[in-house]
């Protein structure tokens, strides 16, 4: 197995689009050989990674909970990792809508599909 390819089940949020994305380009480079794309690959390419996403996706909405989350965190979630890849801070589920009021105040867990999208 790919080292580099972080265990996505049982993440507490559930995976996201952009995490599945990430392991998927990777396993296609890791398959290819190739760690560039170039005008005559790109196409191939993003084919693959398009279709090995939506399977991952599939699977993992289909396999039943883990018990225990994974023991790494992802890379995608490490603020060190998305500050180098200029992306803003880890989306957090619980909070994916504008606030019009100053409390504080808790939500109600949202289930594995609706915390992927």
């Amino acid at each position: 197995m790919c080292r580099n390819i972080t265990t996505l089940r049982g993440l507490e949020p559930a995976a996201t689009d952009e995490e599945i994305e990430a392991a998927a380009r990777q396993f296609v480079r890791k398959v290819s050989g190739l760690q560039s794309v170039s005008a005559s690959t790109a196409e191939p390419i993003e084919r693959a990674v398009e279709e090995i996403a939506a399977i991952v996706t599939r699977l993992l909405d289909e396999l039943p909970d883990r018990r225990r989350p994974p023991a790494t965190v992802p890379p995608l979630r490490r603020p060190q990792v998305r500050a180098r890849l200029g992306l803003g801070e880890f989306p957090d589920p619980e909070h994916d809508h504008d606030h019009q009021h100053e409390h504080e105040h808790e939500h109600e867990p949202h289930d594995r599909a609706h915390a992927r999208r």
